[in-house]
């Protein structure tokens, strides 16, 4: 193969590189759709915005002071933009303890982190050193970046469900992953190729995981029967034991009712009629139920 064709074959996978990279770019619109629709960030994190900014810089920096990487450049400043885009989005719905974490982590990742590595690799490093120095930062930091799709993985097996793993973001990651693998490699800058290999084993697992689970039914429905029948018995046991209170409630206000005394006057009638039989003048005390209904609940 010639090194016309190298070159060739180089351009095409860095030019389809960037393609994909921007529509991964795109990816977060629907959700920041959603905040504006709803005029809050909710429960949304800034964290994924801030890391892609730092990263996007990195990789700049780093094509910056290795020649041939002008493809590099363009797809990470396109990313810088809409990543700041998305940051400053976050910053204005966000509500006030959000917006102070998001400033925090700016200051700490972007101000202090990428600052120092410039300005250490600016001062303590020269040439050749420091394009190795500031392509195995990336690297490493590409290789966490690309680990962090591991607790998707786990949630996936453990709920059995791909709400949270969308397949068309999977498929695209796994393709970005392997475009970017093949323009390293044919730059022979393994800084590029390796992370994207660990990008593409991940983003294989995730779309074998989809299909594995994609027809199964979540854990969280599977107990959800097994709760409501519970609740129901323990709903049923309650109204039984508010059935049973109102019921002694009753018996004993029927019980209160017949021992309080009621004063009756004496028969005038049997005083007149009956001479022989005296009647005592006193009062008689004579017990007397209320004439009215108590209703008890069903």
């Amino acid at each position: 193969m010639t090194t016309e064709t190298f070159a060739h074959l180089t351009l095409a996978f860095g030019l389809l590189g960037n393609a994909v990279s921007f529509m991964v770019f795109l990816a977060p619109l629907p959700t920041f759709y959603k905040v504006y629709k709803k005029k809050s960030t909710e429960g949304f994190q800034s964290v994924p915005y801030v890391v892609a900014l730092f990263s996007a810089m990195l990789w700049i920096y780093y094509a910056l002071l290795k020649a041939n990487a002008m493809l590099l450049i363009t797809i990470n400043t396109v990313g810088c933009v809409i990543q700041t885009g998305y940051i400053c989005f976050f910053l204005f719905y966000a509500p006030k303890k959000a917006r102070i974490e998001c400033l925090k982590l700016i200051v700490l990742m972007i101000v202090v982190g990428f600052g120092l590595i410039v300005g250490l690799t600016q001062f303590c490093a020269q040439g050749a050193n420091r394009v190795m120095i500031v392509g195995w930062i990336c690297l490493v930091f590409a290789l966490c970046v690309f680990v962090a799709p591991l607790g998707v993985v786990r949630q996936v097996i453990k709920t059995k469900s791909v709400e949270y793993m969308p397949i068309l973001l999977s498929v695209a990651l796994t393709l970005n992953a392997v475009t970017w693998f093949f323009y390293g490699l044919l730059l022979h800058d393994f800084n590029i190729a390796i992370p994207n290999v660990l990008g593409f084993t991940f983003g294989v697992v995730q779309i074998i995981l989809y299909f594995v689970y994609k027809n199964k039914k979540p854990v969280c429905d599977e107990k959800k029967p097994e709760l409501e029948i519970k609740n129901i018995a323990t709903e049923e046991q309650k109204i039984q034991e508010n059935k049973d209170q109102e019921i002694i409630d009753v018996v004993k206000l029927s019980a209160l009712m017949r021992s309080i005394p009621v004063v009756s006057k004496p028969n005038e009638n049997n005083n007149n009629n009956n001479n022989n039989n005296t009647v005592d003048d006193h009062l008689v005390l004579e017990p007397q139920v209320p004439n009215h209904i108590i209703e008890v609940a069903a």
